[in-house]
């Protein structure tokens, strides 16, 4: 097992690494420790916060073993979106991991760590056939490759109309090509789940799925405000769209801001306009937790506390226990002054 595995999970060589190794996740399981430990904590990050980064360091083997744990997690906590949420998280950490490998890859490659390179991904999910360098950082993809990977993305500089198109080829950019092997990652993750689990291992899984449904709980939620009114906004939600303005948020605070403001139904546009950005790793972010429906709420305030991201609260904060409350507090507040 090897800190690349360990980083990208989701990739053969990886697998293949833990079938070498001649692992065993029913024993796994039952022994509990690092890798349950950080099982749970991918599958937890994933639904609460959006992420699926570590929060502290843990063994190459209990990083990389975490991953098939966590699969069988969020297929035993039953909630709804969970699936779909879990597997954007998973592609969110390796689009940041693996456009720095491919970027360092251009530039010089570091020594302190081996890294994964843009033509061993492609080649890992079938796509280097489909993808060919053109130079000045574009690229060709096939048409077909290129529908199957767009197809989820919202925007219209995704839809085939307005690309360049020539000999069965779509051009793109490097950032482009970037977006779509996040999808295909999504996809791969997503791939087969929610699986059918063994009953023995779901029943020495059965203490962490109870935690993890108990720690999703408050953050579940029936149905959208459907009403974009920044005056009406909590505390929290002002000065975190304040620190996205300065570039400030880290992914916990993108992933609060952006559910919330995804639960007020508004569209990318007025949103970009409100945060001053309208770049497309926002729009991707943004649109695909909306088109979702938002399953989950944005984080309760304990956990905003907790993940440094409450701000400013009022006299109103002390009463409610979740920033929709707040907002929707104060929405009837206005409703009534009118």
């Amino acid at each position: 097992m090897q800190p690349l595995h360990a980083r990208y999970p989701f990739l053969a060589a990886a697998r293949e690494a833990v079938e070498a190794a001649d692992v065993d996740l029913a024993a796994v399981v039952r022994e509990g420790g690092a890798p349950v430990e950080r099982g749970v904590e991918r599958v937890e990050r994933a639904l609460v916060d959006g992420t699926v980064a570590p929060e502290r360091s843990w063994s190459t083997r209990a990083e990389l073993l975490s991953y098939p744990v966590a699969r069988v997690l969020v297929s035993l906590v039953d909630v709804r979106g969970a699936v779909e949420k879990y597997a954007r998280a998973e592609a969110a950490l390796a689009y940041e991991r693996f456009t720095d490998d491919f970027d360092d890859d251009t530039r010089l490659k570091s020594a302190n760590r081996e890294g994964l390179s843009l033509d061993a991904m492609l080649a890992d999910f079938d796509l280097a056939v489909g993808v060919t360098p053109t130079g000045d950082g574009r690229f060709e993809v096939a048409v077909g490759t290129y529908l199957d990977l767009a197809a989820p993305l919202d925007g219209k500089r995704w839809r085939l109309a307005v690309r360049p198109l020539a000999d069965g080829f779509v051009a793109v950019s490097r950032r482009e090509l970037y977006e779509l092997l996040r999808e295909a990652v999504r996809e791969r993750v997503a791939d087969g789940l929610p699986l059918s689990v063994p009953d023995p291992i779901a029943e020495a899984l059965a203490g962490e799925t109870a935690t993890l449904r108990e720690a999703l709980a408050p953050v579940e939620r029936t149905g959208d405000v459907g009403r974009f009114d920044p005056e009406a906004f909590p505390p929290c939600v002002r000065t975190l769209a304040e620190r996205v303005r300065a570039g400030e948020a880290g992914d916990t605070a993108r992933y609060s801001l952006l559910t919330f403001l995804a639960a007020t139904g508004a569209e990318f546009e007025r949103v970009a306009e409100h945060l001053g950005d309208a770049s497309a790793d926002l729009r991707y972010q943004y649109e695909r937790l909306a088109n979702d429906g938002a399953q989950f709420a944005p984080p309760s305030c304990a956990t905003m506390k907790a993940n440094g991201d409450c701000h400013d609260p009022d006299d109103l904060c002390e009463e409610i226990t979740q920033p929709l409350g707040y907002y929707e507090e104060r929405l009837d507040t206005v409703a009534a002054d009118d």
